[in-house]
């Protein structure tokens, strides 16, 4: 078994040099942290080398020296890296994941090189992977990977981690692709984020658009259940941790003293990017200057711009803003022996890096949005025991385990301004106390752990859709449920209906019988050996309208009233509904659009499937939250049902209903099919022998399962 990462970039990046190819780290957190990680399992990597070329031969060298040290490189063209990366990649999804709707470009040859790209890789993949090896796809740049693997091959393990924030509802709807985008995303088995709010709103998405209904943390998808979950990532910790004791870093440690001299320093190292809050931070230390003119002088930021996607227009304005105002700041502050701010337009060696970590007396670290922010979590490492104050943007994924950070709203200048002060004022054994809880936290939270965390919960995902995959009523067991069915003398066949015979209808009186299920019934009540029996939760009037010229057995609302051999019968004495019950569910109603409400004999019905998702499952808790009170004191139970909550007596159910069947003669041959919470009751009072089938999902306590309610009339009929 073999673990492919598949990520936009290699780890590494191919630089040509003097007619060949030298590789060197690439930039970015997602590729330091992945390859740092320690596994089990042989590690590949797939992703683009970070040059453009058409040479065949080219590629065939950087292709021969990566393969060595499995990694796959995937080749894309200048086209490609324009309209992919920094087009549909970089200038649509990148500004909208970080709430810059402004920046945010719509562009049909972004769209259909991403759609290329996307293929490019899937084609890729497919030719590495073998049937148990377990792929993980890197972020928001594949997002429809997961969909094209999985049609390649149904039974793939896939998991797909999102680095970057995932925006509200409110700012996905805006993508003119988005069902396109969230239907492949749902190819995988698992789907993770940094935090729980980005996991939400995943959640509301894909409920929104593409009307699935999650179940806490899993949705039924096809034949198969995908989970989301929320798991920050973390960082090699012993690597930084002991980064400090190494003989290069502390001469980098020595040198860097020397070049910065007495001043107290503060750090900032990011990618040049506009949601890294670059110009807000030097707008706050300008005022923090402005304000307490007793530290000019005293006290240095020292910032690390990391170059990124200088190319694409908005960066590049950014870029010179940047240049512009730390002129504008050393122009005015500096003196011959101090500068205010030092400026670094490169990226740092690991042991420069670490250096700067371990000596500087704050870093400041405040992104206007950011998935996670390993810098944070490296320079609380890389401290080991020294003093130091971690300034951090509440905006940060990382701000949600790192509490003891001084936590700030990155867009407040002056908040900045105070935390730099608070930092510089602050006590040693304080700065120590911070920095050793935050330390526990991420020795423990490490990439390692992140990584073993996602792919455990990827292969029970698959573990769990595999044995959902032996429920199915497929060619193999429907023969064998078809035998059993022929060799039966005495056949009880027992059906819910909505749901089950029947689709569900936005107004429930329209899901009148067809006239292909009224022929089928007829068939089955032909043969002197079957008992048909309609076991629904619908009252007895309608389910007589419908049904009652045929030779079968019905119950209705739960057994309440049932009808055999012509004749209704009923289980109870007419009684009138608690008036508060009423009006309680009455005034959800009246404040919930397209809900409606249901009174039976022996049962109320609160409806809301046409009604916005959120909306529901708000409302839906609330009506249950007022009706525990007044349902304990009438001894009523409460069922939430497939998009209904149903009051009703515990008198009364699919279960007791069957047990009074079954109870009454003996059959050879059981088969149940439904739907719904309430047809567990009947699956569970059934005899182990008996064939039940859960239609619509995949059930504990059913046998088979038949994945939509279309199916459900061809395999009937198949049994005739």
């Amino acid at each position: 078994m073999k673990l492919f990462i598949i990520a936009n970039r290699l780890p590494v990046k191919a630089v040509e040099k003097e007619g060949s190819f030298i590789f060197t780290p690439s930039e970015g957190g997602l590729a330091t942290g992945l390859n740092s990680l320690e596994t089990s399992l042989e590690k590949h990597w797939i992703g683009w080398p970070g040059i453009a070329t058409e040479d065949e031969s080219k590629r065939a060298d950087i292709e021969k020296k990566l393969n060595e040290i499995n990694f796959h490189p995937v080749f894309l063209s200048e086209e490609h890296i324009k309209n992919y990366y920094e087009g549909y990649s970089n200038s649509t999804i990148w500004p909208m994941c970080h709430y810059f709707f402004a920046f945010t470009q719509y562009k049909n040859s972004y769209w259909e090189a991403y759609k290329e790209v996307n293929k490019i890789f899937a084609d890729r993949t497919i030719s590495l992977i073998g049937p148990d090896d377990l792929i993980w796809v890197q972020d928001y740049h594949l997002m429809l990977l997961p969909g094209m693997l999985r049609q390649s091959n149904p039974t793939a393990n896939i998991g797909y981690f999102h680095h970057i924030p995932f925006p509200s509802y409110e700012l996905f709807r805006i993508l003119p692709e988005r069902a396109e985008i969230l239907s492949n995303l749902m190819g995988a088995d698992f789907i993770a984020f940094h935090t729980h709010d980005y996991m939400r709103h995943f959640i509301s998405a894909v409920q929104r658009v593409l009307n699935l209904d999650f179940k806490l943390d899993e949705v039924q998808t096809g034949n198969r259940i995908v989970r989301v979950d929320s798991l920050p990532m973390g960082i090699n910790y012993e690597l930084f941790y002991n980064s400090s004791l190494q003989p290069e870093t502390q001469e980098a440690i020595t040198k860097l003293k020397k070049d910065f001299g007495e001043s107290k320093l503060i750090l900032s190292v990011d990618r040049l990017d506009y949601s890294k809050g670059i110009l807000h931070r030097l707008e706050g230390f300008e005022y923090f200057l402005q304000k307490h003119p007793e530290f000019n002088g005293k006290v240095s930021l020292a910032m690390v711009i990391v170059p990124s996607r200088d190319t694409v227009e908005s960066y590049a304005g950014l870029k010179t803003k940047i240049d512009e105002m730390i002129g504008s700041i050393n122009g005015r502050y500096s003196s011959i022996n101090w500068t205010p701010v030092h400026y670094f337009y490169h990226s740092f060696s690991f042991e420069n890096l670490t250096a700067l970590y371990n000596m500087a007396d704050i870093a400041l670290v405040t992104p206007l949005r950011d998935g996670m922010n390993l810098v944070a979590k490296e320079y609380i490492a890389a401290k080991r025991d020294k003093a130091g104050v971690l300034i951090l943007s509440e905006m940060a994924g990382a701000a949600v385990e790192l509490s003891e950070a001084v936590i700030i709203n990155p867009n407040d200048i002056q908040q900045i301004e105070r935390a730099i002060h608070q930092a510089l004022l602050m006590p040693e054994q304080e700065q120590l106390a911070r920095l050793k809880s935050m330390q526990e936290i991420i020795s423990f939270q490490t990439v390692k752990r992140w990584a073993e965390d996602f792919v455990g919960e990827m292969q029970d995902v698959h573990k769990k859709n595999k044995e959902m995959a032996a429920k199915l009523i497929e060619a193999k067991n429907s023969s064998k449920i078809k035998a059993q069915y022929n060799k039966a003398k005495n056949r009880l066949i027992v059906f819910d209906y909505d749901g089950t015979l029947s689709g569900f209808k936005i107004r429930p009186q329209d899901a009148v019988p067809t006239a292909e299920l009224i022929d089928i019934l007829k068939a089955f009540c032909s043969d002197p050996k079957n008992t048909v029996v309609i076991n629904s939760g619908r009252d007895a009037k309608t389910l007589e309208n419908w049904f009652g010229s045929l030779n079968i057995a019905i119950s209705a609302e739960h057994g309440a009233f049932y009808k055999e051999d012509g004749v209704w019968h009923s289980n109870l004495t007419d009684k009138a509904w608690d008036k508060t019950l009423l009006q309680t569910i009455k005034r959800f109603t009246d404040k919930t659009p397209k809900s409606s409400i249901e009174i039976k004999k022996t049962a109320l019905v609160w409806h809301y499937r046409n009604v916005d998702s959120w909306l529901s499952s708000l409302r839906e808790q609330q009506l249950v939250n007022a009706l525990i009170t007044p349902c304990a004191k009438l001894k009523l139970q409460i069922m939430r049902g497939n998009k209904v909550i149903e009051i009703k007596s515990p008198d009364f159910t699919k279960g007791s209903e069957i047990k009074r069947i079954t109870a009454k003669n003996k059959y050879d041959f059981i088969l149940a099919a439904g739907d719904d919470i309430t047809d567990e009751d009947m699956f569970a009072s059934l005899p182990a022998e008996a064939i039940t089938i859960k239609v619509g999902s995949v059930s504990q306590r059913a046998q088979y399962a038949l994945l939509s309610q279309k199916d459900v009339l061809p395999f009937l009929t198949s049994l005739l």
